[in-house]
């Protein structure tokens, strides 16, 4: 029996939004209306205030890189296929941190604070592409805050 892939979206009826919006090449976020905050994951409540007055809204697809670490090793599939990748937390322009995956970038030349973009990628699924998902790269002459 072959290992489950643990890369792939499970979308619910409360996800799907989300997993279209992605298809589109659009990031999804939550905004509570008592509050005013975004939140990711995407939830049904506010992880701030616990109202249920949240609704979904596009991101603008800008972030700063928080912190990152370079993976090496992973035996679990597919993950030994992309080594070496980089795991990464970003902090999107409205507020909440993602947890993704950065590409197209040397990364030796990563720094916090760096500005970065939102892209879409379909990893393959037995030589098919994939569904797709969000990651981030480096923006065009980005450069770390000094």
């Amino acid at each position: 029996m072959p290992t489950p892939r643990t890369d792939l979206p499970e979308p619910d009826a409360f996800t799907r939004p989300y997993w279209d919006g992605a298809a589109e090449g659009r990031l999804l976020l939550r905004r509570c209306a008592a509050c005013g905050r975004a939140h990711h994951y995407p939830r049904e409540f506010c992880p701030h205030c616990w109202s249920e007055d949240v609704s979904w809204e596009s991101a603008s697809g800008r972030a700063v890189l928080y912190t990152w670490s370079v993976v090496h090793a992973n035996d679990l599939p597919p993950f030994r296929d992309r080594l070496p990748y980089v795991a990464a937390v970003v902090e999107l322009a409205e507020g909440p941190r993602m947890m993704t995956t950065l590409v197209d970038c040397d990364p030796t030349r990563l720094q916090v604070g760096m500005e970065l973009v939102a892209d879409f990628v379909a990893f393959a699924v037995d030589g098919e592409p994939g569904p797709r998902v969000p990651v981030f790269r480096p923006a065009v002459g980005s450069v770390a805050p000094s």
